[in-house]
């Protein structure tokens, strides 16, 4: 080992180990370690820019986790075999430890800092994501950056009652609950998760259980850097300025009147906002064109501050929020279901200025997502696909693809409606939801589960039951203990607030959580609160989408495509299929439908996808067909498939042909074939009289089902 390296072990509770290592790997990055637990490793390394850009008052912080193909055995898909962009998955992970590190990085730091994170070996049966914050915050806390931490994130789910951290992708099949829990030694910063109707003590428990692990976790990082000199001395930045006369003169000039403004009760976001920027523009009338543009960047910083200390403290004193409800009251709701003709289910969900237009496909086993990551592999038959056009916040910006934030909202909405869809031959089909958000100010991807719930239904997939979906807010004052729960935030109040809890779920549970927290110390007395407040925001909104459509629908819409399944024995999967595809391909041509066969066990599963229900009928009677064994004794109506000079060729089954010899053609001798008048293409009845016991070839008769003629005749 090289002499340089530093090793922090520790045990989690089930007795596996933990090993986090410095000073071997990747040294020229401010910090760098390799975390391994069994055979899977971490490499996370950290590097921030000497120099800070001229006027930046923010954190330009970049996350990103990957993993290495090779760090599996395996070869990446596609045509370069290399890896390349981040996939929807990578892009979760790297939300999920950007979401934790963000906050606890000083307020004053503004040096552009990148965090790498690397896969380079896998386990399997094991999710490598858990341990991703871990590897980044322990690069953190050995680096010379300046880092409030540690932080750390575990995975904790629920199996037969019992509490589990980081566990096996096999146990997390059987879980009720599975989240994925960050925090540092004292709080909780960030949870997400899915449930299967699970009620709020429940989901406390779970996080509480995850803290446990993830302070041992903090315990181990603080350790490791009180043995790495470069730590102790972090690096120290001059990036801002201040004017403590200005930002006085700004507090007396503007703060009532933002006060006021707050309490007032503009629900309109536009008006709103420009009644706020009138503040500043007045402030700006007292100063010199001169002035104002020498200190313009402190003077807005310093009014952003005012103004969310305004309406921070409106909330708090009067229990006013900004568009005038209380702290528990949910914005006015109408949606409406089949807004859209064409598609197999559609709905409109407005919340307030929040709007999604939300529609479901339904396809078939090849519309399927694949799933080809260097541990999760598999395919998806739910996909839902959430989209954030600049102009539902009235705004002009660059389309540039998906981003994190719309991968993340639709990750969000698609485990809040997975567990209640219906399972296996309840659901032969791969469901596409795709929302996209017509208007934006605040909760757009609860808006996402209420209209999806509502698009589901109206396309008529037998949803368990329906979910809707809330955003809990908290305005807090750690001087005086002061706090409001704020249920249904708007887009400011998640901007000025302390806390971004999102809940979905039915009338019995919860289904899944979000939650990013920016303060220390959010007590579980708090999140008990926000979680019960969440809950009756939750039934409220569920008893409006249930006077639009109360249940599914009981049939599927006119046009859309219906999906049978048929099951046969794996032995006739092949003859279904044909000699490079030939009679599967022949049924779909002749008979305009798709058709798939997936071997399962001893069967073969069938899938026969059409919107023409005579063309279904007819290809499970082509595949009944080749399926059938023909018995002896059975009148089969067949086809002539050829002529021989010794007898006919008759396909009596798909596949399957038997011989009609020239003596059993008819009662009356013929010296040719030719003399009976059959030819390619006709059809006649034929009796299956015996078969080769060495050949198995079928023999057939057609005298055999002829009256006998007397012998005079």
């Amino acid at each position: 080992m090289n002499n340089n390296a530093i090793v922090k072990t520790f045990t989690l509770n089930d007795g596996r180990t933990i090993s986090i290592e410095t000073g071997r790997l990747a040294r020229q990055a401010n910090g760098a370690v390799v975390v391994k637990m069994g055979d899977t490793m971490i490499l996370a390394t950290v590097v921030t820019k000497k120099d800070v850009s001229e006027n930046i008052d923010f954190l330009p912080l970049s996350v990103d986790y990957q993993e290495k193909y090779a760090a599996a055995g395996r070869f990446p898909g596609g045509f370069f075999k290399r890896e390349a962009r981040l996939s929807e998955y990578e892009i979760l992970v790297s939300r999920y430890v950007d979401r934790a590190l963000r906050p606890l990085f000083p307020d004053d730091y503004h040096a552009e800092t990148q965090v790498l994170i690397s896969l380079i070996s896998a386990e399997k049966n094991v999710l490598p994501d858990a341990l991703a914050c871990l590897a980044a915050s322990a690069a953190l806390s050995v680096s010379d950056i300046p880092f409030n931490g540690p932080v750390s994130e575990v995975r904790v789910a629920r199996v037969d009652g019992k509490f589990i951290i980081n566990p096996l992708i096999t146990e997390i099949a059987n879980a009720d609950i599975e989240m994925v829990v960050a925090g540092s030694m004292d709080n909780i910063v960030m949870v997400e998760g899915e449930m299967k109707e699970v009620q709020e003590d429940d989901m406390i428990q779970a996080i509480k259980a995850a803290h446990e692990a993830i302070k041992l976790q903090c315990q181990a990082q603080i350790e490791l850097a009180a043995m790495v000199e470069k730590a102790s001395a972090k690096i120290e930045y001059c990036h801002e300025t201040y004017d403590d006369e200005l930002e006085k003169s700004i507090a007396d000039f503007c703060h009532d009147k933002l006060y006021k403004i707050a309490l007032s009760g503009i629900a309109d976001k536009h008006l709103r906002t420009n009644t706020f920027k009138a503040v500043l523009d007045e402030f700006k009338e007292t100063l010199s064109p001169e002035e104002y543009a020498q200190k313009e960047i402190l003077i807005k910083r310093y009014f952003h501050n005012i103004e969310k200390e305004a309406v921070r403290n409106a909330i708090l004193n009067e229990g006013i929020r900004l568009d005038g409800r209380k702290t528990t009251e949910i914005r006015p709701i109408w949606c409406e279901t089949n807004y859209l003709p064409s598609a197999h289910g559609s709905a409109i969900f407005t919340r307030g200025e929040t709007q999604a237009l939300t529609t479901v496909t339904l396809g078939t086993k090849l519309d399927e997502q694949i799933l080809d990551g260097a541990v999760v592999e598999g395919k998806s038959k739910f996909i839902l696909h959430y989209n954030f056009p600049p102009f539902c916040t009235g705004e002009v910006k660059m389309m540039r693809g998906t981003g994190r934030r719309e991968i993340g909202h639709g990750n969000l909405a698609l485990r809040a409606l997975k567990p209640v869809l219906p399972n296996g031959e309840d659901n032969p089909y791969t469901i596409r939801v795709v929302s996209d958000i017509l208007e934006s100010n605040g909760s757009s991807s609860m808006a996402t589960v209420c209209a999806g719930t509502l698009a589901l239904m109206d396309a008529g997939i037998k949803i368990s039951k329906p979910v809707s979906g809330i955003a809990m807010g908290l305005i807090s004052d750690s001087k005086t203990g002061r706090y409001a729960v704020l249920s249904d935030i708007l887009g400011d109040e998640d901007h000025l607030g302390d806390m971004d809890f999102k809940v979905t779920g039915t009338t019995d549970g919860i289904t899944a959580c979000q939650m990013d927290i920016k303060i220390d110390g959010l007590s579980f007395e708090i999140l008990q609160n926000a979680l019960f407040q969440a809950k009756n925001g939750r039934l409220h909104i569920l008893n409006i989408m249930k006077q639009v459509i109360p249940e599914p629908r009981e049939d599927y819409k006119p046009f859309v495509p219906r999906l049978i399944k048929m099951t046969i024995p794996r032995e006739f999967i092949g003859a279904i299929i044909g000699p490079g595809g030939k009679i599967i391909q022949e049924m779909q041509r002749e008979f305009a439908c798709t058709i798939t066969i997936e071997e399962i066990g001893d069967y073969g599963i069938v899938d026969i996808f059409s919107e023409n229900k005579e063309s279904i009928d007819k290809v499970m009677s082509r595949i009944k067909g080749i399926v059938a064994i023909p018995e002896i004794g059975e009148v089969y109506k067949g086809k002539v498939k050829s002529v021989m000079p010794f007898g006919l060729f008759i396909e009596i089954l798909p596949g399957k042909d038997g011989l009609l010899h020239i003596s059993e053609i008819d009662w009356t001798r013929f010296e040719k074939v030719e003399d009976a008048g059959f030819v390619v293409g006709d059809e006649l009845e034929v009796k299956l009289i015996d078969f080769d016991k060495k050949t198995g070839k079928l023999k057939l008769s057609r005298k055999a089902l002829l009256e006998r003629p007397s012998k005079k005749e």
